[in-house]
């Protein structure tokens, strides 16, 4: 897994403050001293100190290198809550409600990030992926370039029957269910800059369709194709080709024989499905039949670094959200 260790080391090179919003699972307490371990993060565990640190005991981990914080007993939380009713009293927000929720850890995370006391933020095992974008966008906000939030997953296809080899991004398979045609350009604008970050490779992204170059004629194929040219226009020097089938992207021989003056030749890094339903189960197929590793959802498009987990999430997946939080970090 070149791609996933090369963020691993980037991370160890230049660790950042990462804060876990459900510090009480257990999974985010063995994250927490993984990541500690491998010096990939300065780790902030939320919630009840006492329940953490019992916890800990019946799994046999050492909190001692774990900064421990309870939303609910924080000096901060005044000065959390004040904050959170500047950014929101235009929105109907009450210094009442403001103080209510910065007892929440999720609310209380996103702060830490916004007031610059946390790098990044880690969060989902428990709170649900609409809470987790919800608290992030209106307390980190979005990042000037962009016009919406919307996710990826690091698929990391390393196996030796793997023809296609190496990490590439699939987007968006964990948020935007049917993004228009601005939506799906901002969508493939994000992926490419989240290739760059991560991959530390030039995008080449492929804006995915059951048609490749006008083969099939449908109101959803003009949308990638409209799509396509509207990220030209804001990115011209990128490399992009749409509308193309999965097949196209991926085998060079097939883009060659399919795809007149293809920008990525077959081998695109980036892969921008057409609706959620496409790229949720893309990446399944990908991660199930394939048995390519998922890492993700990861959200981008806003300020500062506040990810996602998945419900089903194991500690090990956390760990390496918290190393591609950390290199989110570092290239703001």
């Amino acid at each position: 897994m070149k791609a996933l260790n090369n963020i691993f080391k980037r991370a160890s090179e230049d660790p950042r403050r990462v804060v876990l919003a459900e510090g009480e699972d257990p999974r985010i307490i063995e994250a927490a001293v993984t990541a500690t371990a491998r010096g990939i993060a300065d780790v902030t565990l939320l919630g009840n100190a006492a329940s953490i640190e019992a916890k800990a005991v019946e799994l046999g981990l050492d909190l001692k290198a774990i900064a421990l914080l309870d939303p609910t007993a924080s000096d901060a939380a005044q000065r959390y809550a004040d904050a959170f009713y500047e950014l929101r009293k235009a929105k109907g927000m009450t210094p009442e409600k403001a103080v209510e929720l910065m007892q929440d850890p999720l609310h209380y995370a996103q702060m830490m990030v916004h007031l610059d006391d946390a790098d990044g933020s880690v969060c989902g095992a428990v709170y649900t992926t609409g809470d987790t974008v919800r608290a992030a966008i209106q307390i980190i906000g979005m990042a000037e370039n962009a016009s919406m939030i919307s996710s990826f997953f690091l698929m990391m296809l390393c196996e030796p029957f793997h023809e296609l080899k190496g990490g590439v991004i699939f987007s968006d398979c964990g948020l935007v269910i049917d993004p228009n045609k601005e939506q799906l350009a901002q969508i493939a604008m994000s992926a490419s800059n989240s290739a760059r970050t991560l991959l530390e490779e030039e995008p080449r992204v492929a804006m995915l369709s059951f048609s490749t170059s006008g083969s099939a004629s449908h109101a959803a194929v003009d949308k990638v194709v409209e799509a396509t040219e509207i990220v030209k226009q804001h990115m011209p020097d990128l490399a992009i080709d749409g509308d193309v089938q999965l097949d196209a992207a991926i085998v060079a021989e097939i883009a060659e024989r399919k795809v007149a003056e293809s920008a990525t030749q077959g081998k695109a890094n980036v892969l921008v499905f057409p609706n959620l339903e496409a790229g949720n189960i893309g990446y399944k197929l990908a991660e199930r039949i394939g048995k390519a590793d998922a890492i993700g959802p990861i959200l981008q498009g806003l300020k500062k670094p506040a990810n996602d987990l998945s419900r089903g999430c194991s500690a090990n997946d956390v760990v390496n959200v918290i190393a591609i939080t950390v290199v989110q970090s570092q290239t703001l």
